[in-house]
């Protein structure tokens, strides 16, 4: 955490950049620095849960599977199919008397290889893909991409793939209609300017030493088997994934925002394992929940509406002899969670969409959404007004910068987060997190301060509530 020697007493609604001397300023840039290396470096959900894993050991968390017993102080993992994660630290009180839980996602809006991608036409062969969570299509078209995933071989092998991100790395990407013959093309609606079925990845144009057909996709094979020993089937058993190639940079010329693809949840998920690294020992235990599957609705079994987070409570509370099915959802019942996910920064170019007085604005710090949802609130969470008092207490304690906010206004649209499904067990549970500006576009932008006032509020949280 900050040292509070070092800051300046700022209110709510004040820039949160205001009440930092140069110390201060000095820490932000330095937390922000391992943060924009964490989303270069990892832009699949498996990518950041290994991550996420390799860095939980090395601050002394233990696979849960692998502990035949646990004692309060202990620090422990689980790991869901590689693509979740769920870190924990036991607390000195019975985990039925709840827990204090973070949860955020670490899955992005991307485009996914299809299992029978590869095709030719007419000297050019390209990659099948599908869409994956809320995009706008166009914005997608003629950017150096990389590609990142998995092929996992019918033995079981599995080939790790990451091409596009090193200087000497080839790029790849989705052409786009030359404005000489757009004249039909930018006649259409936005949602239709680039079609679903026309976002496929042009992956090579050489032929393999010979004329006919298939012979530029008989080449792409060829690389593919020299370089990972993988063959066309192999495909089907493969989770490849398209992203933005390069490294998240610092934005603005006074470097104070970041932009990089990701932003969302990788903002709030990235602070949140942070705090939970931070914290020694606690009375309540704690939790920081890093999902998968949220951009299309926490599906699947790696996904929040899984059971995976209720079973690894029912592991823990048998390992601590404590178990019963009462115990635990005791635990879950009388839990508090910040479901840590992100919300719409106020951009004054399209300023329309959004209601000022409700709206998150960079530099004021954790942003607090009572309720997400669309239009009257459906799909929402809605948090108590007695929650956001106790926490308002905690954060003003510990000088957190925070604002409150609603997604945009209030016919506008809007969006869901996991809070309503942690909600079901009956625990208190509010949205918060960090506004990021061009949400779900393949570069984010986010402030710096505003990512930093976010860790130091899930500290705050974790040990405020004892």
């Amino acid at each position: 955490m900050a040292n509070r020697k070092e800051t300046k007493k700022t209110t709510a609604k004040q820039d949160a950049w205001l009440k930092y001397d140069d110390k201060g300023r000095a820490k932000i840039e330095a937390f922000c620095k391992g943060y924009k290396e964490f989303i270069s470096d990892n832009k699949t959900e498996r990518e950041c849960a290994a991550a996420l894993i390799a860095k939980a050991e090395k601050k002394g968390f233990r696979d849960l599977m692998k502990c035949e017993s646990l004692k309060a102080g202990d620090r422990v993992y689980y790991s869901m199919m590689g693509k979740a994660v769920a870190l924990f630290v036991i607390g000195t009180k019975p985990i039925s008397e709840g827990m204090n839980i973070l949860g955020a996602h670490i899955d992005s809006p991307r485009l996914d290889v299809k299992q029978n991608p590869l095709y030719e036409d007419n000297g050019i062969a390209l990659l099948d893909t599908h869409y994956y969570g809320g995009v706008k299509k166009y914005q997608w078209v003629t950017l150096p991409m990389a590609i990142h995933g998995v092929f996992v071989k019918k033995d079981g092998t599995k080939v790790p793939v990451a091409i596009g991100e090193k200087d000497d790395d080839p790029v790849f990407g989705i052409s786009d209609l030359l404005i000489h013959l757009s004249t039909d093309q930018l006649g259409k609606k936005g949602a239709t300017v680039i079609e679903g079925e026309d976002l496929d990845v042009t992956f090579a144009s050489r032929p393999l030493n010979k004329e006919g057909k298939d012979a530029v996709k008989e080449m792409a094979l060829s690389v593919l088997k020299e370089k990972y020993g993988v063959e066309a089937d192999d495909f089907c058993s493969a989770e490849l994934e398209i992203v933005p190639a390069g490294k998240a940079r610092d934005f603005g010329i006074d470097r104070s925002m970041i932009m990089g693809y990701g932003q969302d949840d990788r903002s709030c998920a990235y602070p949140s394992a942070e705090a939970i690294f931070s914290v020694k020992k606690s009375a309540r235990t704690l939790a920081c929940l890093l999902v998968d599957k949220e951009e299309i609705g926490s599906v699947g079994a790696t996904g929040m509406h899984s059971r995976f987070f209720e079973n690894c409570i029912a592991e823990i509370a048998d390992r601590l002899g404590q178990y019963s099915e009462l115990a635990v959802r005791r635990a879950l019942q009388n839990s508090y969670m910040l479901s840590s996910d992100v919300s719409a920064a106020y951009d004054p170019l399209y300023g329309s969409a959004f209601e000022k007085k409700n709206a998150a604005f960079f530099g004021k710090g954790l942003v607090f959404n009572k309720y997400t949802g669309s239009r009257g609130k459906s799909g929402s969470n809605d948090a108590s007004p007695e929650y956001m008092a106790m926490l308002r207490r905690i954060l003003d304690g510990a000088n957190v910068t925070y604002q409150t906010a609603e997604l945009g206004k209030v016919d506008q649209g809007g969006g869901g987060t996991i809070a309503y499904i942690m909600g079901n067990y009956g625990m208190n549970v509010i949205d918060s997190g960090v506004a990021v500006m061009s949400m779900h576009a393949p570069w984010e932008i986010t402030s710096k301060v505003d990512i930093y006032e976010s860790y130091l509020g899930y500290v705050a949280f974790l040990e405020g509530i004892q």
